[in-house]
């Protein structure tokens, strides 16, 4: 006997699933990643001061195939540049120069009040960096010798918190004085 044939049927093949989707997907991080470097590229690559053609940094020496006959010593002159004239900032100028310094000195001396020991010093350091900036501040030739004083009777009054802080002495006295004279210092530029 023979065994039975199988039943064939046709139907149609189903369709392929779309991946639109995922095409432009990936497109799209393609396009982002390209934006990424060439943001990066912008930014990060060197546009103009571009050196001279010809100029170069270490200057090759060049040497000479005939010996000549008497060689005259040439003097070269160096030139000699002089430093600008330093230029006299205004009082506004100025008071932007040295306002946070000045700003910030208050509350220092108010953390000292409140704090001793080593933290009282490590803020204390820090007053006494803030006041040798004001002392390399160029001030307006108006006020300079005032601001000259000033500068070195805060710096004094530092000088003797610093000490009652070290010897554990009061220093009311000498916040007080310290505050005094930064608020001269801050009504002479206006802050």
């Amino acid at each position: 006997m023979s065994e039975p044939t199988p039943e064939l049927r046709w139907a149609p093949i189903e369709p392929k699933p779309k991946n639109t989707g995922r095409v432009w997907l990936i497109i799209g991080i393609v396009v982002a990643a390209l934006a990424i470097v060439g943001a990066l590229l912008f930014f990060l690559l060197p546009r103009g001061e571009e050196p001279a053609p010809g100029a170069s940094g270490s200057p090759t020496p060049t040497g000479t195939t005939a010996p000549s006959a008497s060689p005259s010593p040439t003097e070269t002159r160096t030139p000699q540049t002089t430093p600008p004239a330093p230029v006299d900032p205004t009082v506004d100028v100025f008071r932007e120069q040295v306002g946070g310094w000045l700003t910030d000195a208050p509350r220092g001396l108010d953390i000292i009040a409140g704090a001793t020991g080593d933290d009282a010093l490590a803020v204390m350091d820090t007053l006494e960096q803030d006041a040798r900036r004001l002392s390399d501040a160029q001030p307006p030739s108006s006020i300079a010798q005032q601001w000259r004083d000033g500068v070195d009777a805060y710096s004094k009054r530092l000088a003797d918190l610093h000490a009652a802080i070290t010897d554990g002495s009061d220093t009311a006295a000498s916040i007080d004085a310290a505050r005094a004279a930064v608020t001269d210092l801050q009504t002479l530029v206006g802050v």
